[in-house]
């Protein structure tokens, strides 16, 4: 079994994200709970997809404050590190470095992430909930 949290979309982001097909019904991450086997994070985001083990997680920090067209629609990509930001708000989210990057937004698998921020419902709670998940 897993624990979902729901993204948390704000007004403003909404229509935008619609149009790429990313609903609540669509956009979620998923935690899966401890004594499971290979226990993993997942994220879903529309038609985007992305998977990495907890014990790949080595961080876990609140972030917020975005700026909206940079976080508006679409997954992000950070030119500087190329980590990836699912966003449906500008407000509060988790970021998680990785040990190994991992693919998310390319589906070739040629761009790899090494961290990925996800504003999420509860921020609180899926930091919470990782930060002191046993597979770290």
């Amino acid at each position: 079994m897993a624990h979902r949290y729901p993204f948390a979309f704000s007004p403003a982001y909404r229509l935008p994200a619609l149009a790429l097909a990313i609903t609540p019904r669509t956009a979620w991450v998923e935690v899966d709970e401890p004594g499971a086997p290979a226990p993993e994070l997942r994220v879903r985001f529309g038609p985007w997809r992305l998977r990495t083990p907890i014990e790949n997680i080595t961080g876990v920090q609140r972030s917020g404050g975005f700026a909206y067209f940079k976080t508006v629609g679409p997954p992000h990509l950070s030119f500087t590190d190329k980590g990836v930001t699912f966003a449906t708000n500008g407000d509060a989210a988790v970021c998680l470095e990785l040990r190994s990057p991992v693919k998310g937004i390319d589906p070739t698998g040629r761009i790899v992430h090494p961290g990925v921020t996800l504003t999420v419902a509860d921020p609180d709670a899926l930091a919470a909930e990782v930060s002191a998940h046993p597979a770290r």
